[in-house]
């Protein structure tokens, strides 16, 4: 029997809101004909799409063959048949949205980061958790084969204990005047919540607390190294955001991890991004799909002489972890555990609490590059 979840869909006309969690989670689980339940029921997501500019918003939806859709959000919300809110807009206005979705009587789910201020993310917690409605952000690079892969290394004990982590992210986004660039412009604008900080520190944050162990405490340095951009327009304007920034991460259990994200680098590695591990008992380098590890048996042993061009290749002597199943888009795994969560009342501990973490991390790293100086990262308050 055919199960249905209605489903509202706000800031799908973006790149990840349309791409990853409209096309290949939403749209996707509908082409398999819905999700099996546990009784052998398929769960149906019928999405209504709600954007401000109607044109966007009623092209989308024609596109992918979706025939609700709407620029009236109280409207949307006042419908019972729908059960949960997603965003994937702007920041800045996703926790008013998300109230205005949980005094509805919504279960909610959204992108992150979920707020650009700690007091904000967990108020907004607290308020989901008070209407005793279920809740959750994402945390898709938790689903990545690569990750998986090296979880799978990590827990079975094939690195031993854990020494340091290096994750090393980034690409080269063009300034937008001769060439195009390939993200948008408020990336690199302060005032809309921009900075690859608040970005990217809250994907780390919850990568660390899952794969190497709890976080002590942080230094950071940002840096704005193009300061001038132009937009989708065409119009040259002043970049306030930083676009770079460098961390050292040191973990309760006494790893560390350094952590370079850039928008201003050019690619030499396996990846856009890689977490490198270093164990006593061997290292595996991950990136989005593929996994290498070398065991203690088998690393060999270089000898430094300058003097000599190095007649070793580094990357002979790694093993590539096989595809042994079938992975999942990243965030289509993580929309299915949701849906099971709201329908099913299995667990998902990928709640906003969880994800006030990632804002706490990016709000603790901005603090340490104002005041340059390692910053204790505190105990979420309950």
């Amino acid at each position: 029997m055919e199960r249905r979840i209605g489903i509202i869909m706000h800031g799908v006309t973006g790149r990840m809101g349309m791409n990853q969690h409209l096309i290949r989670s939403i749209l996707a689980i509908r082409e398999e004909k819905g999700m099996l339940l546990p009784n052998g029921d398929r769960l149906m997501p019928d999405p209504i799409l709600v954007g401000r500019n109607a044109e966007k918003i009623e092209f989308l939806a024609k596109e992918h063959g979706i025939t609700r859709w709407t620029t009236d959000l109280d409207k949307a919300l006042a419908n019972p048949d729908d059960t949960i809110f997603f965003d994937a807009g702007s920041t800045q206005m996703r926790a008013e949205l998300l109230k205005k979705a949980i005094a509805a009587g919504k279960h909610v789910y959204c992108e992150k980061p979920i707020a650009d201020d700690l007091e904000v993310a967990l108020d907004l917690a607290k308020t989901a958790e008070a209407a005793g409605v279920k809740n959750g952000a994402v945390q898709d690079k938790l689903w990545l084969p690569g990750l998986l892969k090296l979880k799978q290394a990590i827990d079975n004990g094939a690195l031993g204990r854990i020494l340091d982590v290096r994750i090393d992210f980034g690409y080269w986004v063009f300034e937008g005047d001769w060439t195009p660039a390939q993200r948008p412009s408020w990336n690199y604008r302060k005032e809309d919540g921009g900075g690859v900080i608040l970005d990217m520190m809250c994907h780390w944050r919850y990568v660390i607390d899952n794969l190497f162990g709890d976080v002590s405490s942080v230094v950071c340095r940002g840096a704005i190294h193009i300061p001038e951009r132009w937009d989708e327009n065409g119009e040259r304007y002043d970049a306030t955001a930083d676009d770079a920034a460098y961390a050292i991460v040191e973990l309760k259990n006494g790893a560390i991890v350094q952590i370079a994200s850039s928008w201003c680098t050019r690619v030499r590695r396996d990846d856009l991004v890689t977490f490198h591990v270093n164990g006593t008992h061997g290292s595996a380098v991950a990136g989005l799909t593929d996994c290498r590890i070398q065991p203690r048996e088998t690393t060999p042993k270089p000898v430094w002489n300058p003097d000599e061009k190095q007649a070793m290749n580094f990357f002979d002597d790694w093993q590539l972890i096989p595809e042994r199943e079938p992975f999942n888009n990243a965030f289509k795994a993580q929309w299915e555990l949701f849906l099971k969560h709201v329908v099913l009342d299995t667990p998902f501990r990928w709640t906003l609490r969880e994800a006030c973490k990632g804002v706490q991390f990016a709000e603790l790293a901005l603090k340490s590059w104002d005041e340059k100086r390692f910053v204790d990262v505190p105990e979420m308050e309950k």
